[in-house]
């Protein structure tokens, strides 16, 4: 019996030893699938250009050329190559981090990355900003998409990242719901020349740099007197 006892205390603590190592090695993992996942949505912006000359629009009019109404619809479609995307496209293969809750309650709608839609600005502004939503004006239906020469520096410009909302923005509480946070003090985001890094978020949404503002705006400019007083 007291041989017994010692075995299950050595699994025991064996296994408290290991169980921290497997918990890091699983968001290890997760992480390299989410920036994968970021990846192909950088290729599939490319295969966008390649079409449309510009970028996504957060919403395009129903009279305009681009593959689909929202900015997700028109990577699928445009970037992906999807012709008929499912219903629930955006809540399953690349378009879902592996790291994030399980889409319910108020976000259950929702996807897993959201579009840079106004730069800088906390809270979306449709005619002032500095994002991709696409150049806004009182005629709904004359709004026009963000064209590759209006961002002065794709490889320094944000485009999708992390987001339990469809816009990502430079607000820690609205890009993570209840601050579900995902990858250890990290968020991954694919820039506008398609490549992929995981930032900290107190780079995202504290810094206050011109090197961490900037990456946020299409003019690649800080913006310093956007941010929230």
């Amino acid at each position: 019996m007291i041989e017994l006892l010692v075995v299950i205390a050595i699994i025991a603590i064996l296994a408290a030893l290991l169980l921290p190592t497997f918990s890091q090695a699983k968001g290890r993992a997760q992480k390299i699938q989410c920036i994968g996942n970021l990846h192909q949505q950088g290729m599939a912006l490319h295969m966008f250009f390649a079409s449309y000359n510009c970028y996504p629009m957060w919403s395009s009019p129903t009279n305009g050329d681009l593959p689909g109404r929202w900015w997700q619809v028109q990577l699928e479609r445009g970037g992906l190559g999807v012709a008929n995307p499912a219903p629930n496209f955006y809540q399953v293969g690349v378009w879902r981090c592996p790291s994030a809750g399980a889409r319910a309650g108020q976000i259950s709608g929702n996807g897993y990355y959201g579009y840079n839609c106004f730069g800088l600005l906390p809270i979306g502004n449709w005619y002032t900003n500095f994002g991709l939503a696409g150049h806004r004006v009182e005629n709904l239906d004359s709004r026009s998409p963000i064209l590759e020469s209006e961002i002065i520096s794709p490889s320094e410009m944000m485009a999708i990242g992390e987001s339990d909302g469809p816009i990502f923005m430079r607000s820690l509480d609205y890009d993570f719901y209840h601050r579900a946070l995902r990858h250890q003090g990290n968020a991954n985001v694919v820039f506008c020349d398609g490549h992929v890094e995981s930032p900290t978020l107190a780079f995202l949404f504290e810094d206050t740099s011109d090197n961490a503002l900037s990456r946020w705006n299409r003019d690649h400019l800080p913006h310093r007197e956007n941010l929230s007083p």
